[in-house]
């Protein structure tokens, strides 16, 4: 009868034996994030500047919860927001080309300097349109300072950036692309939850 293995080599060999397990571990299937994904991908990201998108925004203030739909049409020099539903007052279109601003709704077309004066005026309640091309790619905007925290497999978690904090829930491929699905912004008493539920990007071959 052979000699069985003593106690004290039990140890080292099953250390052994998991760690040659993580060793051989395989990449993460299709559809699911790894690490290094989100470096990889930076240029392209930086690069992203035309896509079409629709979502769904829920708005919760302290004095009213409510919803509406949302149709991205985004250019180099040129987007539109159409917004519909509960908050938009039926149907809204926010318009930005080369600097000036258009907000057309039941009422009439109206201007104002910033988009976000425009919505606030319009309608009662802003979105951080100037910010939130930048944003809805993962990438905090250039325009000033921010805080970036990523979670353990490098992808945004958490940014800080003119007031806002936003939280980066959930993700999706598109075209071999990580992008956000799903974020929560909040500012003061204000908290916007946006969920993308079709992505279309125009992405180079980089």
């Amino acid at each position: 009868m052979p000699n069985a293995t003593p106690p004290r080599l039990l140890i080292p060999l099953l250390i052994l034996v998991l760690l040659t397990g993580c060793a051989e571990r395989p990449p993460a299937p299709d559809g699911e994030r790894a690490a290094g994904q989100w470096a990889a991908q930076a240029k392209r990201l930086e690069n992203l500047d035309t896509w079409v998108l629709a979502g769904k925004a829920g708005l919760r203030m302290p004095q009213e919860s409510t919803s509406a739909n949302l149709d991205w049409s985004q250019h180099p020099h040129y987007y539109r927001l159409l917004i519909s539903g509960p908050f938009g007052s039926g149907r809204s279109t926010l318009e930005g080309r080369e600097g000036r601003f258009s907000l057309t709704t039941a009422e009439g077309r109206f201007e104002a300097e910033t988009p976000e004066a425009l919505m606030e005026q319009q309608l009662g309640w802003s979105l951080p349109v100037s910010a939130l091309s930048d944003w809805i790619r993962g990438l905090p905007s250039e325009a000033s300072e921010h805080q970036l925290e990523h979670d353990e497999l490098g992808f945004p978690l958490r940014l800080r950036q003119d007031g806002w904090q936003i939280d980066y829930r959930d993700w999706i491929l598109v075209e071999e692309v990580w992008l956000p699905r799903r974020l929560v912004m909040e500012i003061d008493e204000l908290r916007v939850t946006l969920v993308v539920t079709d992505w279309r990007p125009v992405l180079d071959d980089a």
